[in-house]
């Protein structure tokens, strides 16, 4: 296997961060990088609306905003773009509903200094009104929670994280020359879903180890969404099926999984078509609530499983949870293949 050079720690670090509307997240997202510990030498913010942002907080380090076009939600590209902007060594991608805790730039400078590939920091997730002016990270500390849906934090510094499937791009960070190595993301997945799972699989295949990092913290901002994204239906199948494409089976499947229960979509010989779009019905469903700090697509998957019960004249489910995810997971595995694949595969 190919290896790096390994940054030095005094290596000039680059934050990168994508940003259309939320322009408070982005405040405080800046505000976050000004109490950095160990600040960095660049932040440059991938603009993907028709204006720069203005009365951004002051800061010790310059702040870039580098314009995106395209309406079609350019995220690949915008993390590409930002990239070729950096002049780092070392590059920390955050997410602008993220603000980085105090030590989370000195935090990914030790990691990337002693191990090559890709780092995923700590992510808290933070209930709505925690982040309004004034906020503290003490406060911060006091009320946020950790998502159900993903893993947690080693207990060492670094563990190998072996599924790409779990990348995110949240929250994480790479040297200049990995991030070279790997190309980049596919600037063919737009709008929303896919381009994680497709990055965190070219590095797969490349050999470039994915870590799950102890610290390099952010603090989730409570924003309105909905999971599974179904405001996203139509670009969630066009880039699972180039991901289909490339890789000869389909990602997001818990996704479509979700979609297909609740009768959105279904998977024909020819693919996946969608049969209706979300009514207000679905929206209650999916949509996060004043009350959640995030939104979960395995508590929706639940209740629509226990809602089939139902129907079928039988009590909700009380299945150990380990019983309920691993059904879970085979109703999902026929969504990987068009449905003549799918029971092709079944029946071998």
């Amino acid at each position: 296997m190919m290896t790096t050079r390994l940054p030095a720690t005094d290596a000039p670090v680059s934050v990168l961060t994508l940003a259309r509307g939320r322009a408070a997240h982005l405040h405080n997202v800046v505000l976050g990088l000004s109490h950095q510990t160990r600040p960095p030498q660049e932040l440059i913010i991938g603009v993907m609306q028709d204006e720069p942002y203005t009365d951004l907080p002051p800061t010790s380090f310059p702040v870039r905003q580098v314009m995106i076009g395209g309406d079609n939600l350019p995220l690949a590209r915008a993390r590409n773009r930002v990239a070729t902007e950096a002049s780092g060594e070392m590059l920390i991608f955050l997410d602008v509903d993220c603000i980085p805790a105090p030590r989370l730039v000195a935090d990914y400078v030790g990691q990337m200094a002693e191990a090559e590939g890709l780092h995923m920091g700590e992510v808290m997730y933070l209930p709505d009104g925690a982040a309004r002016e004034g906020w503290t990270y003490g406060t911060f500390d006091d009320v946020a929670v950790r998502h159900s849906d993903r893993q947690g934090p080693p207990e060492e510094a670094r563990r190998a994280c072996n599924d790409y499937r779990c990348f995110w791009s949240l929250n994480f960070a790479m040297s200049r020359a990995d991030w070279d190595r790997s190309g980049g993301f596919d600037e063919r997945f737009e709008g929303y879903g896919g381009e994680d799972t497709d990055f965190g699989r070219t590095l797969s295949e490349i050999g470039l180890p994915i870590w799950w990092v102890r610290g390099a913290k952010v603090f989730h901002q409570y924003h309105d969404h909905c999971m599974p994204p179904i405001h996203h239906v139509a670009s969630v199948i066009r880039n699972s099926e180039l991901f289909a494409s490339k890789w000869g089976h389909r990602t997001m499947e818990h996704w479509l999984n979700a979609f297909r229960m609740m009768g959105l979509i279904e998977n024909c010989r020819t693919g996946l078509r969608i049969l209706r779009e979300p009514d207000e019905a679905d929206f209650a469903l999916c949509r996060q609530g004043k009350d959640m700090p995030y939104a979960a697509t395995g508590r929706v998957i639940r209740i629509l499983e226990d809602r089939q019960r139902l129907q079928q004249g039988l009590a909700p489910s009380d299945a150990p949870m380990a019983e309920r995810l691993a059904r879970m997971s085979r109703a999902e595995e026929d969504l990987l293949f068009p449905a003549h694949a799918a029971a092709s595969v079944a029946a071998e």
